[in-house]
């Protein structure tokens, strides 16, 4: 193979990444549902002619490490068998996936009759069949209650789609015409990420461009190793929980031992809980993401997203736990286990790298879903609300806590209101960021995001996956706890309004309406020695409450102009020794 000089090596880097991120959008614009097209769940990515990632657009960060090990088993299956105009379907998670409702399409890509790369994109669907409408309850035991279950099939043979997969798909899921739009804006994405190849390939030549993709995985490690070493060699653990397993049982532990050694870096996920009875289990790649998400967010290169990243990574997550489930366990609400697992690798990271992680944020997305039947058009079909709720970040070693904005963990955007209530028959009656729900410290947690909806009409299903209201999110370096979750349930009648679990699958009558708060972030630092000017700023953005002002941050203001009383402050400070009330420190930790 030729040699490759740098500039054209990193030409081709950042045109792979391009490429990424049009098959990005191509999908986000053609896709049908609210959950792709509004929520942002879905994932695009190149491979090279071997099945390593070479690049990936801007989308999920959680799907980063389920691409590999996706590729891997269909090379076991298909590996003699990949031929020009054939495309791949999966969403199976013992056979390279990560739950039911994310479905994998891969196209191989070839150049004059040689293989060359292959195009992904990964989709979450509103709904594949199973128990409940949406796919995903907590509640499920069993992977056969989450929904139609594909192992690696060719829904493409040398170009002549398999009209019988396109039919047993269309006769297993209640909203045919968004899941199967979402498959084929998936495929069009893979259309234009053939097309990229192609236009590298005829500029460069087929050996420059295999010689630049080898090259690139070869860099991407060396950075990711180079790193490693400059940080300290040792051995830091942390335990994080989940409220319950789904169905109302004790806490969910989640353990991680990260151990740094030279230029290598080992996440070991032993004493985490045994596999549970819910639908939260993890699949081995779902838990190999999570911490190649995590080991990057906290590294000062830029490095480029590809299985480079992966190399100087050991994961170490014993079969049948939480972390690396085995068969029939289910999985279709695993997203809520990811987010937890982050909040642990994070906090462990936290005594490697104080000044680099933010203390935890709102510990994950919240699931809504909302699902029945109406009459439309002179017929009865099917609907389902799925709701992606974005919620807020951790203080920050340098600055407060995002308020409103996505976890860290991933990339995904809250339904518009008008989106909604155009679609379905709900109605958003709040919608909005909670006064003093920020842990408290030097750098604030972002405030809570609250939503309430309200059933229209006829009978729906309600599931709801939230968390963190039994175990609130953790501040760092003496910074408070976020506020805590809480779900509420209204009648019209005169029931009393129900506070329903945490994670829950239940209906909702015409008229009734769910609120939702979603946790705080936690603060960072000593809320004693916050600068007394942003405290004031807090409160007359109403972010903070006076009382808040005074009670967690020692700082006293004058009620009518908000102005700072100065000596009063130092007064009060000085009187706590250095300690703000309450203080808050970590739930679990080592």
């Amino acid at each position: 193979m030729p040699e490759v000089d740098p500039i054209t090596r990193e030409i081709v880097q950042n045109a792979l990444a391009a490429a990424g991120d049009e098959m990005a959008l191509a999908l986000y614009r053609t896709a049908y549902s609210t959950i792709v097209r509004d929520c942002l769940d879905y994932s695009t990515s190149l491979c090279d002619a071997n099945g390593e990632m070479i690049a990936q657009g801007v989308t999920i960060p959680l799907h980063l490490g389920a691409v590999p090990y996706a590729m891997a088993t269909l090379f076991q299956k298909y590996g003699h068998s990949l031929e020009p105009g054939d495309v791949f379907i999966m969403n199976d998670p013992f056979d390279g996936g990560m739950h039911i409702p994310d479905i994998f399409i891969v196209q191989p890509i070839f150049w004059e009759g040689e293989r060359v790369a292959f195009a992904v994109a990964t989709a979450h669907h509103l709904d594949l069949g199973g128990r409940l409408p949406g796919s995903s309850a907590c509640d499920n035991t069993e992977i056969f209650q989450d929904g139609f279950r594909m192992p690696w099939l060719k829904l493409y043979r040398r170009g002549a789609p398999d009209e019988s997969l396109f039919t047993l798909l269309r006769a297993n899921v209640r909203v045919p015409h968004q899941t199967l739009g979402d498959v084929r804006a998936q495929l069009a994405a893979c259309h234009i990420g053939e097309r990229a190849v192609h236009d590298l390939i005829r500029r460069y030549g087929v050996d420059t461009f295999k010689t630049c993709t080898a090259d690139l995985l070869d860099y991407t490690e060396r950075l990711v190793s180079a790193e490693i070493a400059r940080w300290p060699d040792g051995v830091h653990s942390f335990v994080d929980y989940m409220d319950n397993d789904g169905l109302g049982g004790g806490p969910v532990r989640i353990e991680v031992k990260i151990t740094v050694e030279g230029d290598g870096l080992t996440a070991d996920f032993t004493g985490s809980s045994p596999q549970i009875r819910g639908a939260m289990n993890s699949t081995l790649s779902f838990t190999a993401s999570v911490v190649a998400l995590a080991v990057r967010a906290v590294m000062q290169q830029d490095i480029p997203n590809n299985g480079g990243m992966f190399r100087p990574l050991t994961i170490i997550a014993p079969a049948g736990t939480v972390v690396n489930c085995v068969m029939p366990a289910a999985s279709s609400m695993r997203g809520v286990t990811g987010f937890r697992m982050a909040d642990a690798v994070f906090g462990a990271l936290a005594g490697l790298l104080p000044d680099r992680v933010p203390a935890a944020g709102e510990g994950g997305n919240t699931l809504v879903i909302i699902g029945g039947q109406r009459e439309r058009e002179g017929r009865r079909t099917s609907w389902i609300l799925y709701e992606l709720l974005s919620g807020t970040w951790g203080g920050r070693p340098d600055r407060d806590g995002n308020d409103g904005l996505c976890n860290p963990a991933n990339v995904a955007s809250n339904i518009p209101i008008e989106e909604a209530e155009a679609e379905y028959p709900v109605r958003i009656e709040r919608y909005g960021l909670v006064q003093d729900s920020g842990g408290a410290g030097r750098f604030r947690g972002g405030l809570s995001v609250e939503r309430q909806w309200r059933l229209l009409q006829g009978e729906a299903h309600l599931g709801i996956r939230s968390d963190r209201r039994e175990h609130a999110p953790f501040g760092l370096q003496g910074g408070g706890t976020g506020e805590t979750s809480i779900n509420l349930l209204h009648h019209p009648d005169s029931r009393p309004t129900d506070t329903l679990a945490t994670m829950i699958s239940t209906a909702m009558g015409e008229g009734d309406w769910l609120y939702h708060r979603m946790p705080g972030g936690g603060g960072w630092g000593d809320p004693l020695t916050r600068d007394p000017a942003l405290v004031a700023r807090d409160v007359l953005n109403e972010k903070v409450s006076l009382t808040a002002a005074r009670d967690r941050y020692g700082v006293v203001l004058d009620p009518a102009t908000l102005a700072v009383d100065e000596a009063a402050t130092a007064v009060l400070r000085a009187a706590r020794g250095g300690r703000g009330e309450p203080v808050c420190s970590p739930r679990a930790g080592t």
